[in-house]
């Protein structure tokens, strides 16, 4: 598992991190202003194309059946529960995401890591590998909750939210995975 040490130096070097600090500024101000608590269609659209980058495409058609009123409905729901076991509160958060159509686990966890970057992280296949050492996708609710469960104690090692944890993690492989590749190719 990846350490609290080799965190350090990544902490705000992706390439993504000024965008990914607009964004939990964003929502943080929406937090404040808005109760209940929803996104719009554009800001969920904005949180998909800082997720899926250059995937942003790929399931275009069928994510356009979530209108604003589906969106504004389901977020709202998601993101105004609370419950007091937040083991529970997660697995219920990501599951109401998740039947937007075009939303995974994934794509879920970006938008409870922008919405609450001190709670949430994002999953994806470069965070798995560093924190569990093994290759992995898609993921499910029971594989963002172990995952979680991992980043939470280097996020209150650190002093840093869940998120910045996640993402520093992120960076830390995208740098190590291209230099191993690159070292098993001149090898």
């Amino acid at each position: 598992m990846i350490t609290a040490a080799q965190l350090i130096p990544y902490r705000t070097s992706s390439d993504d991190h000024a965008e990914t600090e607009r964004l939990k500024e964003q929502f943080a101000r929406v937090r404040q202003e808005r109760v209940p608590l929803y996104l719009t269609l554009d800001e969920f659209d904005e949180i998909l194309r800082w997720k899926l980058r250059s995937q942003y495409g790929r399931q275009r058609e069928r994510r356009k059946v979530n209108t604003d009123d589906v969106i504004r409905i389901v977020t709202t729901a998601a993101l105004s529960l609370t419950h007091p076991d937040s083991d529970y509160e997660t697995e219920l958060r990501l599951g109401i995401l998740c039947t937007l159509r075009g939303v995974g686990v994934s794509v879920a966890s970006a938008i409870l890591a922008l919405v609450f970057p001190e709670k949430y992280a994002v999953i994806d296949f470069r965070g798995w590998r560093q924190v569990f050492d093994e290759e992995k996708k898609p993921f499910t609710i029971s594989d963002y909750k172990r995952y979680l469960r991992k980043i939470q104690p280097l996020s209150l090692k650190l002093g840093w939210s869940v998120q910045e944890v996640d993402l520093a993690s992120w960076e830390y492989d995208r740098i190590h995975s291209r230099k191993s590749m690159a070292s098993k190719a001149a090898g």
